[in-house]
């Protein structure tokens, strides 16, 4: 008999105690909001595999940087429709340095291997901070219509 009283003494004290605790409010990290694994991204050139309609929305599988986080300028691989395809990063949503856009969705342009863009035209205005970066990325910047 003094068993089932316990228990519901001992409920009785966690349910006031859990009504102290207040509830835990979660934010996004910046590394939640940056681009990396399992990231949906947009491609915005007019490269037929890009352009396409699909079932499914492109996304990262790997990040060529050594923390596994991308940002604008880094190198991606993509899995769009089946294949693997790398990308550049030339957009995406979480604040980067100062004076830099933030963009309402990731976007990537498809590259080949060497390099070289897989479309002829890139429908997105393009950050001018990715002309003072590391890399070759001439080519990217010679197919864009506009500049942010």
């Amino acid at each position: 008999m003094a068993l089932p009283q316990l228990s519901r003494s001992l409920t009785g004290l966690l349910v006031n105690a859990s009504s102290i605790i207040h509830p835990r409010t979660f934010s996004l990290s910046t590394v939640a909001a940056a681009v990396q694994k399992m990231t949906r991204v947009r491609v915005v050139d007019n490269s037929s595999l890009g352009n396409t309609p699909y079932h499914r929305s492109p996304r990262v599988i790997h990040v060529y940087t050594k923390n596994g986080v991308g940002k604008v300028g880094d190198t991606v691989l993509l899995a769009i429709k089946g294949q693997k395809k790398k990308a550049l990063i030339v957009g995406q949503k979480m604040p980067g340095e100062r004076m830099s856009p933030r963009f309402d969705s990731n976007n990537v342009v498809l590259i080949e291997e060497n390099g070289n863009p897989t479309g002829t035209r890139i429908k997105v205005p393009m950050p001018t901070h990715l002309r003072k970066l590391e890399g070759d990325y001439s080519k990217v910047l010679a197919i864009a219509s506009s500049f942010v």
